[in-house]
């Protein structure tokens, strides 16, 4: 688990591709200050295990869905990550509970420069616009931020935008961020529950509501066929 706030911005040293995965090593001197084989660190918002590391370097594995899912797959060597160790029992959560678990990309559409501060608007895809609400977190690129402004969620050309300020913009990597860019996205955990809890709920009632169905499924045996 990680709290989104990040510690320091990694440079991706190599990457060795395979069929459908990949390998990659990152120079982190703060990340790797403590870390251990099997620790888990996040490249980027993206949950990672350690398995080398030198003294100020890690590689880890990328497993083919991370590849699919993330921005992952399109990193070159000399592009900067955000870097977070996994937080520890006790810390203080400064961000908010993050878990390394993209679910997807969003493409920055526009920014807006203020006087000490940044608005970036990205593309929400349908499939996360529930998920997304004003004043409620978010991770981009494993960064905690608020969302300070969404689309409707029935309209068309749907977004959503965070205000990022100067120390958001000089310590992670959406200060570089330009029009065009895609950013990993990971929505709230406690909104993906309600979500999952809701659609169990809705599909009960249906099931009430349909003549001579019983409220319950019975569940089937580990390994049974449907």
């Amino acid at each position: 688990m990680f709290t989104g706030i990040i510690e320091e911005l990694g440079e991706v040293l190599a990457i060795e591709r395979t069929e459908g995965a990949a390998r990659l090593t990152v120079r982190a001197p703060i990340a790797v200050s403590d870390a251990t084989h099997g620790a888990s660190i996040s490249v980027s918002g993206v949950c990672l295990t350690v398995v080398d590391q030198g003294a100020d370097w890690f590689t880890a594995d990328v497993m083919a869905e991370s590849l699919a899912v993330t921005t992952l797959g399109e990193r070159r060597i000399g592009d900067q990550v955000d870097i977070e160790r996994a937080a520890a029992l006790g810390d203080r959560l400064g961000g908010h509970i993050v878990q390394g678990h993209v679910d997807g990309t969003a493409e920055l559409l526009s920014v807006e420069e203020g006087s000490a501060w940044r608005v970036l608007r990205f593309a929400l895809h349908p499939e996360l616009a529930p998920l997304v609400a004003r004043k409620g977190s978010i991770a981009l690129d494993g960064t905690s931020l608020t969302v300070s402004a969404v689309s409707d969620a029935v309209e068309a050309g749907q977004w959503f935008e965070v205000s990022l300020i100067p120390e958001t913009l000089t310590a992670t990597t959406l200060g570089a961020l330009v029009p065009g860019d895609r950013v990993n996205v990971e929505t709230d955990i406690l909104a993906r529950h309600a979500e999952r809890l809701l659609a169990f709920r809705e599909g009960s009632q249906s099931a009430q509501d349909t003549p001579g169905s019983q409220q319950f499924a019975t569940p089937q045996k580990e390994g049974a066929t449907r």
